[in-house]
C-alpha cells in the first residue's frame, strides 16, 4: 500500500474532527478522531470556540500522523479540506486572534434580524442572486450580530484588521502560517455573500451585514493549489489542493456525479442533495439552489439541497436528556423491541425547522403518547422522526426535478441504524443505498484534491464500483399505508411550528 499514492482529507465537522488516508480508489487506509465541544448559552444559541474548532482538528491530524507508518506518510500527495458549513468566524488578521466565539449554523439568535431584514424587502434580491432565503442558518446575519455583539470584532473592522470566515476558511487560516485567507465557492454559496451565478461577492450584501469588504477571503475555486501546510505540523510542506463544504464532498463521495443522483447525509442534521449539473434549479417549495462543486477552471456543478437541523441530535437527546440508552448504538437495540411506534411520533425540530418551513421558532415535539408508550416507541419514533423529516425533502425534490428520484445514497454516523434506513425507504418508497464506509464526506474531498494532484484518474470506474459492498434497504409497506403515515406526520409538523413565538 505504500507503494501508492495516499491523499489526507480533513473532515471538521460540528462534534468532532477526523482526519483521514484514502488510496487514490477512494479506500479507506487509516483515520483518527477529535472530539468538539459545543456550547449552548441560552436557547437557541450554539456557539464553539474558534480555538477549539483548530485544535481540535490538528490533534486529529497529530493521532493520523501518529498512526502511520513512514512509508505511508510519505506516500501522501495532496490534502483537501471538508468542513461544516455556515459556522461563521471573526479574527484579527494582525495576529490571528478570534474576536469572540464562532456562531454555528444552528444559532438561531440572529431570528430578529432576519425578520427585520425581510420587513425592509431585501429578500428576493437576497434569493435570486444567492439562492438562499434569509434565515439565521447563514452566515449574513450571523456576521451582523456579531459585529454589534462583539467590542473586538467592531475594533478590528475599524481599523481594516478583520479576517472573516467559515471553518474551511479557519482552518486554510491555520494549516498555512497565516499565508492564507481564502473561501472555496461551494461555502462561499452558503453565507448569502455570493452571488450564484456570477460566483462572486456581492457588496451590497456586505454593506447590510456591516462586514468591510476588506474583511473577506479570496474566493476560491474548489480544487486548485492553495497553499501547504506549514512548518510544526504534521504532513509539513503537503500541498492544499481541495476545498469543499461538508454536504458537496460527500456529494462527490458518494460518486452522484449526474443529474437527478441524490444523497443523505445524516450527521448532526441531515442533507439531501440532488446534482443539478450545469443548470440552477430554481424552486419555491423550499428547498435550496446551491453550489456544488467547480473544476480549477472554476467551471460549476449546482445543486439542490434540502437542510434538516437536527438527525444525529436526536440520538444525542435520547441518550444526554432522557437518558434511556447509554450509546448511541442502542437505540437500534431499543427500538427494534418493538414493530411500531405505538401511534408516538417525535418531530426533530429541537433547534427550529429548515426545509420546507424554515421556522426559526419551531420546537420539538412527541405527541400519541399512552400510558402503553415506552422507551421502546420513543425510540422508535425518535429513528422515524428523522426517516419522514427526510422524506418530505424527497418529496420536493422529485417535484422540483420532474422525476422519480429512484435511489437514495446515504451515509454519515447515523446511517449505520438499520432501523433508520428501513423507515427511511418505507416512508419514501426508494431503494436506499448505505455505503460501504460510511466516511462519505471525507472520501469526496479526498478524491477530489487526488484529481487535481493528478493520481486520480478514472472516475468511471469508481462509479461502477460504487455498489461494491453496499447495503440495500427497500420498501415493506404498500402505498396506502404510506400515505396514511405521512398525512399523520405532516399533522404533527403543523403542530411543531411557531411554538416558541
Amino acid at each position: 500500500m505504500a507503494d501508492q499514492p495516499l491523499l489526507l482529507a480533513l473532515d471538521q465537522g460540528t462534534s468532532s474532527s477526523r482526519a483521514a488516508v484514502f488510496t487514490a480508489a477512494g479506500e479507506l487506509v487509516a483515520s483518527a478522531c477529535s472530539p468538539l465541544p459545543i456550547q449552548y448559552p441560552a436557547d437557541g444559541w450554539v456557539e464553539q470556540q474558534p480555538e477549539a474548532i483548530w485544535n481540535s482538528q490538528r490533534q486529529a491530524l497529530i493521532d493520523l500522523h501518529n498512526g502511520l507508518n513512514n512509508d505511508q506518510r510519505r506516500a501522501v500527495v495532496s490534502c483537501g479540506i471538508t468542513n461544516q458549513r455556515e459556522t461563521t468566524v471573526l479574527w484579527r488578521r494582525s495576529n490571528g486572534r478570534p474576536c469572540g466565539p464562532a456562531l454555528v449554523w444552528q444559532d438561531g439568535r440572529t431570528t430578529e434580524i432576519c425578520r427585520q431584514w425581510k420587513e425592509a424587502g431585501f429578500e428576493k434580491d437576497w434569493r435570486e442572486r444567492t439562492g438562499l432565503l434569509l434565515d439565521p442558518y447563514f452566515s449574513a446575519s450571523k456576521i451582523h450580530w456579531m459585529l454589534s455583539h462583539y467590542d473586538d470584532a467592531a475594533a478590528a473592522a475599524a481599523v481594516d484588521d478583520l479576517c472573516f470566515g467559515t471553518v474551511e476558511s479557519w482552518l486554510l487560516w491555520q494549516l498555512t502560517g497565516g499565508q492564507r485567507h481564502g473561501s472555496d465557492v461551494s461555502n462561499a454559496s452558503r453565507t448569502l455573500l455570493m452571488d450564484l451565478e456570477q460566483r462572486c461577492w456581492v457588496e451590497t450584501f456586505c454593506d447590510r451585514t456591516g462586514l468591510p469588504v476588506s474583511a473577506l477571503p479570496e474566493l476560491l475555486p474548489c480544487r486548485g493549489d492553495f497553499g501547504r501546510i506549514s512548518e510544526g505540523l504534521p504532513f509539513a510542506g503537503l500541498p492544499i489542493q481541495a476545498l469543499l463544504g461538508d454536504q458537496q464532498a460527500a456529494t462527490l463521495g458518494q460518486l452522484c456525479l449526474k443529474p437527478g443522483e441524490a444523497k443523505c447525509t445524516y450527521g448532526t442534521g441531515a442533507f439531501l442533495v440532488i446534482n443539478t449539473g450545469d443548470n440552477i434549479r430554481r424552486c419555491d417549495s423550499g428547498l435550496l439552489s446551491t453550489l456544488g462543486w467547480t473544476d480549477e477552471r472554476g467551471t460549476p456543478t449546482y445543486c439542490l439541497e434540502g437542510s434538516l437541523f437536527n438527525a444525529g441530535t436526536v440520538v444525542q437527546w435520547l441518550r444526554d436528556g432522557l437518558g434511556i440508552i447509554d450509546t448511541a448504538d442502542d437505540v437500534n437495540r431499543l427500538a427494534g423491541q418493538v414493530s411500531d411506534s405505538g401511534g408516538v411520533m417525535l418531530v426533530p425540530a429541537f433547534t427550529g425547522w429548515g426545509t420546507p418551513h424554515w421556522d426559526p421558532l419551531a420546537r420539538g415535539m412527541m405527541i400519541g403518547l399512552t400510558r402503553d408508550s415506552s422507551s421502546s416507541h420513543i425510540a422508535r419514533a425518535a429513528l422515524e422522526g428523522i426517516a419522514l423529516s427526510v422524506a418530505t425533502l424527497v418529496e420536493l425534490a422529485e417535484s422540483a426535478i420532474g422525476a422519480e428520484l429512484g435511489e437514495l445514497a446515504v451515509d454519515g454516523g447515523a446511517a449505520a441504524s438499520d432501523p433508520l434506513l428501513q423507515a427511511q425507504a418505507d416512508c419514501t418508497g426508494l431503494t436506499v443505498r448505505r455505503a460501504a464506509n460510511l466516511e462519505s464526506t471525507a472520501r469526496g474531498v479526498a478524491l477530489f484534491a487526488g484529481v487535481q494532484a493528478g493520481v486520480v484518474t478514472d472516475i468511471d470506474d469508481l462509479v461502477r464500483r460504487r455498489g461494491d459492498g453496499a447495503s440495500l434497504f427497500e420498501p415493506q409497506i404498500d402505498t396506502s399505508h404510506r400515505a396514511r403515515w405521512r398525512n399523520r406526520w405532516n399533522d404533527a409538523v403543523t403542530r411543531s411550528l411557531g411554538w416558541h413565538g
